[in-house]
């Protein structure tokens, strides 16, 4: 693995940890409500085999998803969404 590649997931591991504490659950339910629920229901968060086994990688999703319904949130908006997500459904520490 190269530095760069170490960079990124340190990066990456470093604000998954700072987003419960500065994310805003109310506001992630609200934008989850308003957008995610167009293509499916919390059904897909519930199901016995997620696709989704990490912060990151709900991280990661959630960003997925905002790309491909075109939706330009700023990053604290997509922090929102994965803390209200987690703190609903995932429960990752």
């Amino acid at each position: 693995m190269n530095i760069v590649s170490k960079l990124l997931i340190t990066a990456t591991l470093a604000s998954a940890s700072t987003l419960s504490m500065a994310a805003d659950s109310a506001h992630g339910k609200a934008l989850q409500q308003k957008n995610c629920m167009s293509c499916h229901d919390d059904g897909v968060y519930t199901r016995k085999e997620r696709k989704i086994t990490s912060l990151t990688g709900l991280d990661k999703q959630v960003r997925r998803c905002e790309l491909s319904l075109g939706l330009q949130w700023f990053d604290d908006d997509v922090e929102d969404v994965v803390s209200y997500l987690n703190e609903s459904f995932y429960k990752f520490e």
